[in-house]
């Protein structure tokens, strides 16, 4: 008898073991499984970034869905931006041998170049020595702008040309992908082929930045393998252009209800947004914190004997944009000079005394210029002075000393 209790007692243990080894497995798998579902796996391959858009500004933003904004491939577009390499002809022992888009976008300059780029004869030369057709453009707020890049804003969606000749000066660029013309992704290669920019080769600086022991890794972080090709060049340096927004001005600060603008910048405030100056129909500021409709305009520059070149026209070849241009941005104006498209302004006061005064009637001038029969809006001294102040109310010295947008290699 107790042999039997002694056979059916390690029977029925073995059993509950084997009962409570099933539930400790059970439970062990259901415990995983909760785990999962409250930390999901880290999904490899870039980390995508979201633009923090600063109170007032538009919301729509001008971000391609085959270029994502990444923080590798915004960290990898900066390193290109200030790559002097990037020229395809470096020489360390030559000062001045290799060019970037930093040679002539500084953040000093809010991404302009200064006044370095005018030649004896108030030109706009490249560092190439080859006359540009028009001055630069800064490069802020561009991820809110969709009427196009360039004066003209022949760089869109819309522009189905590829490649690009200019026999004069050796450019042979072949129409295919991904030459294109329709989007900041554009602007690396256009940087490295025109003639006053930096005039190289597009297989010289690719394989320049490929044979940089530091990049590879980089470009593998930012698309997934280590391949540098012009493509993936020119989508990394528009991802680090897309972040550069100026949202933080003395103006910014008083539009927010932070800080006072004295007398005299407030006065000139009142004429900016009034018909007294005239400026706000294209570059209204209070309700358009962009200070530019993005739109183009004939501003009366020239008069009915006219030349342009790369206006409007050039691109859309409605007769009725000829004379037009690009409406710039007025933020950090006091530090983008020279002036105008064809930088033939040097100074605020130059800019500030052609629409007092010197205007000139065309055929196409914009209708907003109402005072283009008179010549000009006709400020007194004072009020030329208390604009300008105005002016000065626009400069964000936060962005151009914002340690992101620096060069990295210093």
């Amino acid at each position: 008898m107790y042999e039997e209790n002694r056979i059916f007692a390690k029977k029925h243990m073995k059993q509950r073991l084997k009962i409570s080894v099933l539930n400790l497995a059970l439970i062990s798998v259901l415990l995983v499984l909760c785990a999962c579902e409250r930390n999901p796996p880290i999904p490899m391959g870039p980390t995508p970034f979201t633009i923090q858009i600063p109170p007032g500004f538009p919301t729509n933003l001008n971000i391609p869905s085959y270029n994502p904004m990444t923080y590798e491939g915004i960290r990898l577009g900066r390193y290109l931006f200030f790559e002097p390499r990037l020229s395809g002809r470096f020489d360390p022992n030559i000062p001045g041998s290799g060019m970037s888009c930093f040679t002539c976008h500084n953040p000093r300059y809010s991404f302009e170049s200064g006044m370095d780029v005018l030649n004896e004869n108030r030109k706009v030369v490249g560092l190439t020595g080859v006359e540009a057709p028009t001055a630069m453009l800064p490069l802020i707020n561009l991820v809110f702008q969709h009427e196009g890049y360039t004066w003209s804003g022949m760089v869109h969606p819309s522009n189905t040309n590829l490649g690009l000749e200019i026999p004069e000066y050796g450019v042979s660029i072949p129409a295919q992908e991904p030459f294109h013309f329709r989007n900041l992704e554009s602007f690396a290669w256009l940087m490295i082929a025109l003639p006053h920019e930096i005039h190289g080769t597009i297989e010289a600086s690719v394989n320049a930045i490929a044979n940089i022991p530091m990049y590879p890794p980089l470009f593998e972080a930012a698309f997934g393998t280590p391949e540098v090709t012009i493509e993936r060049i020119g989508k990394a340096i528009a991802q680090f252009v897309r972040t550069l927004i100026s949202a933080d001005s003395q103006f910014d600060r008083f539009r927010l209800g932070k800080e006072m603008l004295c007398d005299s910048a407030f006065a000139g405030w009142l004429m900016f947004e009034s018909e007294r100056a005239d400026c706000f129909h294209c570059h209204g500021g209070f309700g358009n914190p962009l200070f530019t409709t993005g739109g183009f305009a004939n501003n009366a520059l020239e008069d009915e004997n006219f030349v342009h070149r790369h206006d409007r026209y050039s691109f859309t070849g409605n007769p009725q944009d000829r004379g037009r241009y690009r409406i710039p941005t007025l933020r950090n104006i006091a530090l983008t000079a020279p002036y105008m498209h064809d930088g033939r302004f040097a100074t605020l006061e130059e800019v500030v005394d052609f629409y007092s005064d010197s205007l000139k009637w065309s055929p196409t001038v914009d209708p907003n210029m109402k005072f283009v029969h008179q010549g000009g809006v006709q400020l007194t001294d004072r009020e030329r002075r208390q604009l300008i102040l105005f002016l000065q109310t626009l400069t964000d010295t936060s962005f151009i000393t914002n340690p992101a947008f620096q060069n990295p290699f210093r």
